[in-house]
Formats: C-alpha cells, structure tokens, sequence
C-alpha cells in the first residue's frame, strides 16, 4: 500500500527542520488521471509459444467507471491467445513528456486479470470504447473481434525521478481523476510557449532557486512541476497554487495572482 504524498514528507539527507510538505494529488489519484486521459499502452501477457516469457502488445484501450481498462481485440492477436491459455496480465501507460526527458515523465503499471467482457456489459464497453476511438467502428462489428476487460489487482507508479509507490486496488478504485487534467496539456503548452520568464521568477520566489530556464513539465488541481536548468544542473521543484483550481479559468487566475505577487517582492 503507499503512502499519501499529501501527508507523509519525503525523507532527505539533511540537517536542521524538514521544509514543509505541499500538498499534491494522491499516487492513487495520479495513476487515474494518467489512466483516463491516455489512449494506448503495452499490454503484457504471458506467451504460449514460449512459456513464462512476457509477451509485448502495443494495446488501445479506453476506461470504465472503475478505472479498469477495456481492450477490443482479434482472436487471431497473439496476446488474445495468450489471454485466453492465461489472463495475468499487465498494462504499461505513460505519460506524454513536455520536454526530451522520457525518465521525468509519469508512468504505471496495472497488474491484474485481463478476461472477455461478460454479454451483459457488452453494451458499455461498445459505448466508452467507440467514444475513446472512434475509428473502432469500421471493425467493431467483425467477428472475430471481442472486448476484454482488466480486473486490476494492483498498480505500480512512478511519478518521475524519486516518485514511486504500489497500490492495492481498492486506492485506486476509490480515486477519481484530476478535474484539471483535460486542460492539462494546453496549460503546460501556453506556459512553455509564452511564460517562460514567470515560471524562473515563480521558481526563485517559491523555492528560491536561479534558473535560466524553466519546463512546466505537469500540472494539477493543486499545483504544477517545474523542471529548471540552473548553475548546478537540472532541478526539478513543485509550486503550489494559493488554492484549489478545479478549472482552467481557476488556474490562470491563480498563475497570474502568483507572478503578480512574486514580482511586487522582487
């Protein structure tokens, strides 16, 4: 199980009181959000052909109201022959990266039991799956196609360098995406692009590091990552927002509240 990162302060090797912790979205609520807003993974199943072998499958997939993944697969897939001698099964999914680090970027792992959606769910999975990729309707149909769900027992995450933690499923069933995360990638976008200046000045004022370059490299409900080059090599630091932005209008009002108060102290 972890541990909350919002509670329990990372330990350092350091001397005097520990810097207070800022609060960020759970490990368990990182892992949804990356779910939901992802499109494809690497499935891994056990191979037939060479038994005990993991077995790589680039994998489409979409999520249901649980966060458990749905797969349309062929019968005639390698990893559907291998589902169905085996259903242990793992989905890779990582985050896309704002800069040319891949090792910085979020990533998990969802172990679990990949198996064929019951009739009675059929209905669902055709909806969240054809909504997710649309272009699914030209083979839905065939029949040698079918969905397979992952009845997710555990996840493994890793937020970037130094972030790492399993999960039972039941963290990850009860968590619920970031309501920023939709807006995400045009937030870090318009940042990157045109506000490099104010993230080196939010960067000094917040956790009083010089920097001649700044990457948002992620951005939540709570806050947002910086990855900043600097005299000393790259460093990587969180800021937080005054307050909760469950928006993106919320977090362009607190952004630019924040670069209005750190140059009035500058």
């Amino acid at each position: 199980m972890t541990t909350n990162p919002s509670t329990a302060p990372r330990q350092h090797a350091r001397t005097g009181p520990p810097p207070p912790q800022l609060l960020e979205p759970s490990y368990a609520e990182r892992v949804r959000t990356l779910i939901s807003q992802a499109a494809t993974g690497t499935l891994a199943t056990l191979s037939r052909k060479r038994e005990g072998f993991p077995f790589g499958s680039l994998m489409p997939y979409a999520v249901d109201a649980e966060g458990r993944p749905v797969f349309l697969i062929s019968s005639m897939a390698m990893h559907t022959h291998n589902l169905n001698a085996d259903p242990r099964a793992s989905l890779f999914v990582t985050q896309r990266v704002a800069d040319e680090d891949p090792l910085g970027a979020a990533r998990a792992t969802l172990m679990g039991e990949a198996r064929p959606v019951t009739e009675s769910d059929g209905a669902e999975a055709r909806q969240i799956y054809l909504t997710k990729h649309p272009n699914s309707k030209y083979w839905v149909d065939f029949a040698d196609f079918s969905f397979f769900r992952l009845e997710v027992l555990e996840v493994y995450y890793v937020g970037g360098f130094g972030v790492m933690g399993w999960m039972e499923a039941r963290e990850y069933d009860a968590a619920m995406p970031d309501p920023l995360a939709p807006s995400a990638d045009e937030i870090i976008a318009h940042m990157n692009a045109d506000h490099v200046d104010a993230m080196i000045l939010l960067a000094r004022t917040h956790a009083g590091i010089e920097a001649t370059d700044a990457v948002m490299t992620a951005v939540d409900r709570l806050g947002f990552h910086l990855r900043l080059k600097t005299g000393k090599g790259m460093k990587g630091i969180r800021i937080n927002y005054p307050g909760e932005a469950r928006t993106p209008q919320e977090a362009r009002k607190a952004l630019v509240e924040m670069v209005r108060r750190a140059r009035g102290t500058v």
